[in-house]
């Protein structure tokens, strides 16, 4: 437990990454408390399909905002679950709602912890951390996990050709993009195993009719690129603008 806090103390001395939390640059919606009802469908579609059934499940969400994954997830029923940022103006809000969020910073909070969570949620993409401070924080929060707990991930999507290098450029804190074969690497050094990639759903809002119509076009589209990318000799299957992942300690 002792090398794990050097560890953590080493990587905030030595960390590139000019933020913590993960990402400085953060886009909210201009009416913050808005977001609440506005991301709930986004992480019910992405991000409950991952999770265990057991309610009593002990969830650590990382980067969490006010809190708006922190909400689905107690709305869904898991009665253990607790978030931390360390943006006081963010948490605020969460506070203002009752949310189980805490002020930390992710490399610090997770640095000594052993066995203490069934499920971790970076709710920022690993991205805004370089690929040495990503593989460091995964191997934290692999430590911080049960026997056979989970890491539920995200990063830009680099193997969409429109979206990919755009998403890059977008905030000077994106480091790199990951496609489904450089996302398990990442997460295999961070020592995990039972690694399934997995694309993040988009279009999710089914009461508004012009979902659908943007459904069908991305759904065309990518079957497209996957023919470009066989012709290049490349089996390439996830082409979302983002790819997420579920991953275990063994």
């Amino acid at each position: 437990m002792e090398s794990l806090q050097r560890e953590g103390a080493r990587a905030k001395a030595r960390r590139s990454a000019r933020l913590e939390p993960f990402d400085s640059y953060w886009q909210a919606p201009a009416n913050v408390e808005s977001g609440y009802e506005a991301f709930a469908a986004y992480y019910r579609a992405n991000y409950l399909p991952q999770l265990p059934e057991d309610r009593n499940s002990r969830i650590l969400v990382v980067s969490c905002g006010p809190g708006y994954l922190v909400e689905v997830l107690r709305q869904a029923g898991y009665r253990d679950v607790i978030g931390i940022d360390s943006d006081p103006a963010k948490l605020e809000f969460a506070r203002r709602r009752g949310l189980p969020c805490e002020l930390a910073g992710a490399f610090e909070f997770l640095a000594g912890r052993s066995e203490e969570f069934d499920v971790i949620v970076p709710e920022q993409e690993l991205n805004h951390l370089t690929l040495d401070e990503t593989v460091a924080f995964l191997q934290l929060a692999r430590s911080a996990l049960r026997s056979g707990g989970r890491i539920v991930s995200y990063a830009v999507n680099g193997a969409n050709p429109f979206v990919g290098a755009e998403s890059l450029a977008q905030n000077i804190d994106h480091f790199y993009t990951v496609t489904e074969y450089s996302l398990r690497q990442l997460l295999t050094l961070g020592g995990f195993v039972r690694i399934e990639a997995f694309p993040l759903k988009l279009y999710v809002f089914y009461r508004n009719p012009l979902n659908y119509l943007g459904l069908a076009g991305v759904v065309v589209l990518e079957a497209a690129l996957r023919i470009v990318f066989r012709l290049y000799g490349k089996k390439v299957q996830i082409l979302s603008k983002k790819i997420g992942a579920v991953a275990f300690r063994a």
